[in-house]
């Protein structure tokens, strides 16, 4: 589809690194705790807003890799395969309260979510792991299959987000009273991630 390989693995990749937790999460469920809904929404589109900055800088980087050395381009995408094992690694090894908290004021909901997410530097080197993994160097379109893989990212974010939102309250009300259980589903995104690394970098 567009040059973009296994089109159904990118889009549950994408809502399996939603659901883990971090910066952009625990911005969205403050500012949900903090405003309500039209919060956790404006924050929302200040997380796709920020995202979609830093993927189209590692869209510049991977792009030019693809045009002027092929080899090293799948070099690359092998090397993104370690690192989704890694950061699998990581889950699996992270200790309770690893997790740094975000402060978020109840103003400004959008643009605090974009700063946080713009200050995020392992986002540019997630992205230029993440886009060449889902690359046909054969069929690619250049920056058509870039934009559809943005606009992927775009519209699963806005869905995965603002369903987060609606149900924001119970969900952190469930994670406190079941810790073990939050600690579990991480060690199972861990073994996940590992497992889809080792996949894509063997094919």
């Amino acid at each position: 589809m567009l040059g973009i390989s296994d089109y159904g693995s990118f889009c549950l990749a994408i809502v399996l690194f939603l659901a883990l937790p971090g910066p952009g999460t625990l911005a969205l469920l403050t500012s949900t705790a903090k405003g309500g809904f039209r919060a956790g929404a404006a924050a929302t589109f200040g997380l796709i807003a920020g995202d979609q900055v830093l993927l189209w800088l590692a869209v510049g980087g991977v792009a030019a890799l693809l045009a002027s050395h092929p080899t090293a381009f799948r070099l690359v995408q092998y090397g993104g395969a370690a690192y989704l094992a890694w950061i699998g690694l990581r889950l699996l090894l992270a200790k309770p309260g690893d997790a740094s908290p975000i402060r978020i004021e109840p103003r400004d909901y959008a643009r605090q979510a974009f700063l946080i997410t713009l200050l995020n530097p392992k986002a540019i080197a997630f992205y230029m792991a993440f886009f060449p993994l889902f690359i046909n160097p054969a069929t690619h379109r250049g920056a058509i299959t870039f934009a559809a893989m943005a606009a992927t990212i775009a519209l699963i974010t806005l869905a995965y987000c603002l369903t987060l939102c609606a149900f924001a309250q119970s969900v952190s009300n469930k994670v406190r009273r079941h810790r073990r259980l939050a600690a579990c589903l991480q060690k199972a995104a861990g073994i996940f991630l590992i497992g889809f690394g080792i996949r894509l970098g063997s094919n």
